[in-house]
C-alpha cells in the first residue's frame, strides 16, 4: 500500500500562484509515476499533470500546459505542482495519485493509478 498526503491548497486571486505538495509513504518503491488530477464541483475528475520517476518525464493537460509545472523528489517521495497564472476555472479539489504502471501513453488515465490522496482545495477568486 502507498499512502498519499496532499498540502498547499488555499485561496488565491486570479493570476496568482500556489504550490501543491504530495508526500508518499508506505511501499513507495513500487511507484513508477505520480500524477495530479482535479475535480470541480459537479464535474468529473480530470487529469492535470504527471511525472515518471524513471527519467523524470512529464506530461500535462492542454488546459494547464505552460502555466503548471510538475516536479518530484524521488529521495523524499514527494511530488509538487507549481501552479502559476491561476484562473477561476482552475478552482477544484486537487488529488495526488500514484501508479506502478509503466504503460506508454497512459499517464492521463485515472484507472492507471491505484493510490489516491484525500485531495486539497484550490479556490481562485476573480
Amino acid at each position: 500500500q502507498v499512502q498519499l498526503v496532499e498540502s498547499g491548497g488555499g485561496l488565491v486571486q486570479a493570476g496568482g500562484s500556489l504550490r501543491l505538495s504530495c508526500v508518499a509513504s508506505g511501499r513507495t518503491f513500487s511507484t513508477a509515476r505520480m500524477g495530479w488530477f482535479r475535480q470541480a464541483p459537479g464535474k468529473e475528475r480530470k487529469f492535470v499533470a504527471a511525472i515518471t520517476w524513471s527519467g523524470g518525464g512529464t506530461y500535462y493537460s492542454d488546459s494547464v500546459k505552460g502555466r503548471f509545472t510538475i516536479s518530484g523528489d524521488n529521495a523524499q517521495n514527494t511530488v509538487y505542482l507549481q501552479m502559476n497564472s491561476l484562473k477561476p476555472e482552475d478552482m477544484a479539489v486537487y488529488y495526488c495519485a500514484a501508479s506502478s504502471r509503466k504503460t506508454l501513453g497512459t499517464m492521463s488515465i485515472m484507472s492507471e493509478y491505484a493510490y489516491w490522496g484525500q485531495g486539497t482545495q484550490v479556490t481562485v477568486s476573480s
